[in-house]
């Protein structure tokens, strides 16, 4: 009777280990289905977008933040303000410098006048002076002619110091005027906006915060800026070409087959980041290489648009070839 149990153990030991085995060879045959075709290259990565950082320009408090972390935001749309007070009690001041600058031109502006009007009275003081001395040598002294002509040169100096005082105001008031320009722009600058349309990725200050200048308070996400990084062997890399068609297949998501192009081919070889290949192709020098996404696409499709999800990247290397079925492009209804 246990010889008999003993048998029957084995047996079925048996039929499970060829079970096993052929549902191995399944999986195999199943995996190798998609097997890429001479002419395609391939690479692991995840979905990244260009990230913004939204910072203050000048140290202070932060006034209030309007946007929450996953908000869509759009460009131009104010996100944050930055507190005033102080940069208005400096705009009213320099308004006020300008002003003062001026009153001291309209005082300029009298001063040469009246230097002017002294100097033509000199002028023609001397001209009646030399006159008379022509006709009647002896009707004036030499010494009131010596007398009228440094007059003259007085008045002409007097007039001189005073058109550049005239000058300095003017300089005043052009120097008043940018210190205005230069706050009004401070004060602009200090209700921050959304430079790109995307998605709040971190709130990372809160009002009442005094922030150092370029503080950051907020990271977007430029959602029509998307694109996966690869890494492809020196091979491979030498005949991707900028411009080339290239698929995305997501982890998350088999049945999408998403198109893009390629935008970069490093210049370089480097070592592959730890979360990307095996240990094997981690030894190996290879190429970074972007498979951007088309921003239209995105556009279309800008709510369901997430960064890290993983996937794969397939690259076509001869631009003749057709693209095997299991990539023909199939996006999202």
């Amino acid at each position: 009777m246990v010889g008999k149990n003993a048998r029957s153990l084995t047996w079925l030991a048996v039929l499970l280990l060829l079970g096993a085995a052929l549902g191995s060879l399944a999986l195999w045959k199943f995996l190798n289905s998609s097997e890429l075709p001479d002419g395609f290259a391939s690479g692991n990565g995840r979905i990244e977008a260009i990230e913004i950082d939204i910072a203050t320009k000048l140290a202070g408090r932060l006034e209030s933040v309007l946007a929450e972390e996953g908000d869509m935001v759009e460009a131009g749309q104010v996100v944050a303000r930055m507190d005033t007070k102080s940069l208005g009690a400096q705009l009213r001041t320099a308004q006020a410098r300008v002003r003062q600058a001026q009153r001291e031109r309209d005082h300029a502006v009298a001063i040469v006048r009246q230097r002017k009007s002294e100097c033509s009275l000199a002028e023609k003081q001397l001209a009646r002076s030399r006159a008379m001395r022509r006709r009647d040598p002896g009707a004036i002294s030499q010494e009131q002619i010596d007398h009228d002509v440094t007059a003259v040169e007085t008045a002409r100096a007097a007039c001189a110091a005073a058109e550049a005082q005239l000058a300095n105001t003017d300089a005043a008031i052009e120097a008043a005027a940018a210190e205005v320009e230069r706050i009004s722009a401070d004060i602009d600058d200090s209700t921050l906006k959304a430079p790109r349309s995307g998605r709040v990725l971190y709130r990372l200050a809160e009002p009442g915060e005094v922030l150092a200048a370029g503080g950051k308070i907020l990271t977007v996400l430029d959602l029509t800026d998307v694109y996966m990084t690869l890494f492809l062997p020196t091979d491979q890399a030498g005949r991707v070409s900028i411009g080339a068609e290239a698929r995305i297949i997501f982890d998350a998501a088999p049945q999408l087959v998403i198109p893009a192009t390629i935008s970069f081919v490093a210049p370089e070889a480097q070592f592959t980041p730890k979360e990307v290949e095996t240990r094997d192709e981690r030894d190996k020098l290879m190429f970074r290489v972007k498979a951007r996404i088309d921003p239209a696409l995105l556009r279309q499709h800008i709510e369901k648009v997430k960064t890290g999800v993983p996937g794969v990247a397939y690259v076509r290397l001869d631009g003749d070839l057709p693209w095997p079925e299991f990539l023909h492009v199939r996006l999202p209804q």
